[in-house]
């Protein structure tokens, strides 16, 4: 484990790759004795040095397909803060290597519980889910991360927008939804929802026990992102994305 100063450290070139758009070296490099506790309470320490309202959480690398794509073996989570919501559109020169998720959002109508959450306790809680794309991004360089590095940076998130739709759990087949995603019109990703875990909702009762280790809950009004269908597509200036999801409408993201 790091001590203190060394979290702090790594906190700090985090923030500082952010703001000036200049990506560093991998955390497990920089930083070789870095395990799992101290990459979540690295993140804390910049979800708290950004003084914003959390408003959701997110799980990354819960689908085979990103795990592959990231060299790693189980999933991560993040923190959605209220400056991360897009509405529609994201300043490319605010990234460093964008790229799209598209995701099942689950809004939260009740607590859940934390230790021994449950499928049902998820669905029971979930007031609507919605469309939405998380924009995820890496300050590390080339996106050459290990879970250790991912986790430390927020689980790799940037920003999400959601779509219009609203849907009650109970009138829809979550893991039977199909997700389209297009690029300037041309389909690049296409999933199911079951290829995360199975089923999205697996991912927010793993979420919402996960989180319970760090002394956080999800709470009623948070949005939660479960993890991507599909493989993360790159992002450039002038892309328009846009997702459909069957029986859960539709959302987009363009890039100026």
């Amino acid at each position: 484990m790091l001590t203190t100063q060394n979290r702090e450290a790594a906190a700090e070139l985090l923030r500082t790759a952010e703001r000036d758009r200049v990506p560093i070296k991998p955390l497990v490099e920089l930083f070789p004795e870095i395990d799992v506790v101290d990459a979540y309470e690295i993140q804390l320490l910049n979800v708290r040095h950004r003084n914003r309202d959390v408003i959701g959480h997110k799980v990354g690398l819960s689908s085979l397909a990103m795990q592959k794509m990231m060299g790693v073996d189980e999933p991560d989570y993040g923190h959605l803060l209220d400056d991360m919501q897009l509405h529609g559109t994201a300043d490319s020169s605010a990234y460093l290597y964008p790229r799209v998720e598209v995701e099942i959002a689950f809004l939260l109508g009740r607590d859940l519980p934390g230790e021994g959450c449950t499928v049902e306790d998820v669905l029971a809680a979930t007031e609507f889910v919605a469309p939405a794309i998380e924009l995820i991004d890496s300050r590390i360089e080339n996106w050459r991360i290990g879970l250790q590095d991912t986790i430390a940076d927020n689980a790799s998130s940037a920003g999400f927008v959601l779509g219009d739709a609203r849907v009650r759990p109970s009138e829809l087949d979550i893991g039977a939804v199909v997700a389209t995603l297009r690029r300037n019109g041309e389909v690049v990703a296409e999933g199911r929802g079951d290829a995360v875990l199975g089923d999205p909702a697996v991912a927010v009762a793993w979420l919402a026990q996960k989180v319970a280790g760090f002394g956080v809950r999800l709470l009623a009004g948070d949005v939660v992102l479960p993890g991507s269908c599909t493989r993360a597509i790159d992002a450039g200036p002038g892309d328009e994305f846009h997702a459909e999801f069957t029986g859960l409408g539709s959302v987009d993201l363009k890039f100026e």
